[in-house]
């Protein structure tokens, strides 16, 4: 059985996460059920995570409502969540908040100077496949 972070959801056959980019344009989202990759997760507080996409882009995944958080360990495993799919822009501080988390160095951290357009998944429940 699996253990389920945030709500408990059924899913049959997931959508990969490396296909959501091609259903997305600039102004869509859409809600699905995606199945992906975990290459980061906040090391502070698990209060976020990145899949891997193709072209070695990621994709941010943070959680509703600040509600729940993942393991920190879940680097490399294979996650299906719940939620809302977008493209958005994530400004400078931002940044540097998330690359102080996942324990970038000041000199790391003082290259980041603008805005990033990127994917971006606002989970509401998320499982490791086992």
């Amino acid at each position: 059985m699996n253990t389920f972070y945030g709500e408990a959801f059924e899913y049959e056959q997931p959508v990969l996460v490396s296909e959501l980019t091609s259903r997305l344009s600039e102004s869509d989202s859409t809600m699905v059920i995606a199945k992906g990759k975990v290459v980061e997760v906040c090391q502070a507080k698990g209060c976020w995570m990145t899949l891997e996409l193709p072209n070695s882009e990621t994709m941010r995944v943070t959680f509703k409502d600040y509600g729940f958080f993942v393991p920190k360990d879940l680097g490399g495993k294979e996650v299906v969540l719940k939620g809302k799919a977008t493209i958005s822009e994530t400004d400078v501080e931002t940044l540097q908040h998330l690359a102080a988390d996942a324990g970038k160095s000041e000199e790391e951290i003082a290259k980041i100077t603008e805005p990033e357009k990127g994917y971006a998944f606002l989970a509401s429940g998320v499982t490791v496949v086992e």
